[in-house]
């Protein structure tokens, strides 16, 4: 299996925090926070795979294009960035040795650390 960094979906969340369009939620709440597989599965249905493989910040190229099973890491409800999710992705790849996705699950860890502490000092 080749998984590597999905550099749309690294973007993608990119764009998601800078606009605000996150969850600051704690670490253990992603088994209730990430999407069900009927949720995925509607998403596909609605939106296609391409936009379904934004939300994933890996990919395995040596899988099918049109499987859910292509898609690694997780980082949100298809909605939102959440920061449980990227928690979780960040550790996983660590576990895995996905060197370039930990890095970018780093990066937007504290792109979202730095967003949300903003937002608070200026309330």
């Amino acid at each position: 299996m080749a998984v590597k960094l999905n550099e749309r979906a690294f973007e993608h969340a990119k764009t998601l925090i800078t606009e605000g369009r996150f969850v600051y939620d704690d670490r253990d709440a992603w088994s209730e926070h990430q999407p069900s597989a009927a949720d995925e599965n509607a998403f596909i249905g609605e939106h296609g795979y391409d936009e379904y493989a934004s939300w994933y910040l890996g990919v395995d190229d040596e899988a099918n294009q049109h499987t859910k099973g292509r898609y690694k890491f997780p980082c949100g409800d298809f909605h939102k960035v959440h920061r449980c999710g990227l928690l979780a992705a960040e550790s996983r790849a660590g576990q895995r040795k996905y060197h370039d996705i930990e890095l970018a699950v780093a990066h937007l860890h504290g792109m979202l650390d730095a967003v949300h502490a903003a937002a608070r000092i200026g309330r």
